[in-house]
């Protein structure tokens, strides 16, 4: 079974951390540039993940300040 693409991996560890509770509602995401260096991944596959976290309502950008997690 081939291993998952990065951006995929990255959405999974955030995902896992908001359904733990360690990321709350209205905690802000690190920026893409904190999330590329933690990961060693470039920019284009941090925001791959995060349209993905968009998508499933699990985050929400706020135009020039950042990307927090949803309120449930």
């Amino acid at each position: 079974m081939p291993a998952k693409p990065k951006w995929e991996r990255l959405a999974d560890h955030l995902r896992a951390q908001i359904e733990s509770g360690e990321l709350a509602p209205g905690d802000k995401l690190p920026s893409t540039a904190e999330l590329c260096e933690q990961h060693s991944i470039s920019a284009i596959t941090v925001r791959q993940a995060i349209f993905k976290l968009r998508t499933e309502g699990l985050i929400e950008g706020v135009q020039g300040v950042g990307v927090f997690v949803a309120e449930r």
